[in-house]
């Protein structure tokens, strides 16, 4: 399987479970690999025969600016599903990062990482 990688996604999302974070927003960063055959669109060098990762970005941040939810594995789940749709997407990685997470020691990053596939 071949893989198409996005990195640094980012957008403004109300997710959490305290009420400072669903009030004031933060930014999430999201990583995808998605898992697909680039060998169609290679040979005949079209766009229609391969995932328009343009379009799967967008979509990704909507899903992080769209309806909050508490944890970051849920959105996590959330836009798994939604590169899933795309038909030619076989399987995604999708890594979360939460690195404004409200923890009251020094930190660098929070990351959920999940792996989903049309089984």
């Amino acid at each position: 399987m071949d893989r198409v990688a996005l990195r640094g996604l980012k957008a403004r999302g109300h997710h959490g479970v305290f009420p400072k974070e669903r009030e004031e927003g933060q930014t999430f960063i999201v990583d995808l690999v998605l898992g697909l055959d680039t060998r169609p669109a290679a040979a005949d060098d079209d766009l229609a025969r391969t995932v328009h990762y343009g379009i799967v970005a967008e979509e990704v941040v909507a899903v992080v600016e769209g309806e909050p939810v508490n944890l970051i594995e849920t959105l996590a789940e959330r836009i798994a599903q939604t590169c899933l749709k795309h038909e030619g997407v076989h399987e995604v990685e999708v890594c979360v990062h939460k690195p404004d997470a409200p923890i009251t020691v020094p930190f660098d990053d929070v990351t959920v990482t999940i792996t989903r596939s049309r089984v």
